[in-house]
């Protein structure tokens, strides 16, 4: 019985909190045409979401590519078929690598960011102040930041996917010797538009669920140290396993 009143709990916590992230979402998105009317606060967003994570996720590209390329070649070269490598480099960081990892270190950079900006405005009364002055805190601040979030994510998973390819380019072509003409010309013929509709569907569905779990996080954060904190861990946990399995279902439904 301890067993069974434990799994109702949870199944009752689990709805309760999907519940609240549907009516957070039908608030914010009510809030997003006023907030389109302010695209300096949004622009301001997409840099420190985007553009400050550019660094870390053009390295982490760097080293994925090289590493796809050291994995690929040694496959490829078991069935004397090296010369594929670029296909197999481009159809993995297009349609999965790219957009998923990107997605993992946004989350783990932008999103704990996100989530704990918001969870100090509401700890330090910040978020009150502002209803109190008659301004809705939902379309001055959680809207811009959720909009700009959006806009990032699928940019940065461009730039991860294009630093990967020259990273497994650095590899094969440039350490293993394999034909670069061969490479590019068979990863032109082999990657389809829908191979990158893939991907871009994948970077926009993926920054949507990012940003409204960072936004929704912080937002609703207890207003403690303590609360800010566990805030900010939910965060990248319900991103992380929240990105894999939509990623199972989109490949699915690609498929």
């Amino acid at each position: 019985m301890k067993i069974v009143r434990e799994l109702a709990d949870s199944a009752g916590d689990f709805t309760a909190a999907v519940g609240g992230v549907t009516l957070f979402l039908g608030r914010l998105l009510g809030q997003i045409p006023a907030a389109l009317l302010r695209p300096s606060l949004i622009v301001a967003q997409v840099h420190n979401t985007g553009a400050l994570s550019l660094v870390i996720i053009m390295t982490c590209a760097l080293f994925v590519g090289a590493v796809l390329g050291l994995l690929g070649y040694d496959t490829l070269l078991r069935f004397g078929s090296e010369d594929a490598l670029g296909t197999v480099g481009a159809l993995g960081l297009v349609k999965e690598l790219g957009p998923v990892v990107t997605a993992l270190l946004y989350a783990g950079r932008a999103g704990t960011a996100l989530a704990s900006e918001l969870g100090l405005m509401r700890a330090t009364d910040q978020l009150t102040a502002i209803e109190m002055m008659a301004v809705d805190p939902m379309r001055r601040v959680v809207a811009p930041r959720f909009i700009g979030g959006v806009i990032a994510m699928p940019l940065l998973t461009v730039v991860f996917i294009a630093i990967g390819i020259f990273g497994v380019q650095l590899v094969g072509v440039q350490n293993f010797g394999v034909d670069s003409a061969s490479f590019w010309s068979q990863m032109r013929a082999s990657v389809e538009l829908n191979d990158i509709a893939e991907g871009v569907i994948k970077g926009c569905v993926f920054g949507f669920a990012c940003n409204l779990i960072a936004v929704y996080e912080g937002y609703n954060a207890i207003p403690t140290a303590e609360g800010v904190g566990r805030a900010t861990t939910r965060t990248v946990v319900i991103s992380a396993v929240l990105t894999l399995m939509l990623d199972y279902m989109i490949t699915a439904v690609m498929l």
